[in-house]
């Protein structure tokens, strides 16, 4: 599931944006969207690779059932989009170059697996020390 939502990630670098990515899953696997932060490339603060994947999986009854894999641990903006639709499990991908809202996910009994993918940490990595300003920008920080 994770080599989805880094596919994602590299698209976006591709594109000239930030390297995150996203995929929603269904609890037996099944993909049911992707997506890739779009900031940069559509001029839009809140396309995040979360929100991207969430809104290509379309409309469900309940998301409990559902997987949100992601390259980088979900900022606060991504995180509540968990909480509000009750989103049951998030596979992070790294939280090294960023510690977002996991802990908070846990606490209010979403299930968290941080898999520290050298992948992961190694395409923020690379771009922060590229592009670090597009960084800070994405992050809130002047």
């Amino acid at each position: 599931m994770l080599a989805v939502a880094v596919d994602e990630a590299r698209a976006g670098l591709a594109e000239g944006g930030i390297p995150i990515g996203a995929a929603l899953f269904g609890r037996d696997g099944t993909l049911l969207g992707r997506g890739h932060n779009r900031r940069v490339q559509d001029g839009d603060a809140s396309t995040h690779a979360e929100t991207a994947a969430f809104r290509a999986a379309g409309r469900r009854r309940s998301y409990r059932d559902t997987i949100m894999v992601t390259t980088l641990s979900p900022c606060w903006y991504c995180s509540g989009l968990v909480r509000q639709f009750g989103i049951g499990r998030v596979v992070v991908g790294e939280a090294r170059t960023f510690h977002g809202g996991h802990d908070w996910l846990a606490e209010h009994g979403v299930e968290i697996t941080l898999l520290d993918d050298p992948e992961c940490v190694a395409l923020m990595t690379d771009f922060i020390a590229e592009r670090p300003e597009l960084w800070f920008e994405d992050i809130g920080q002047d």
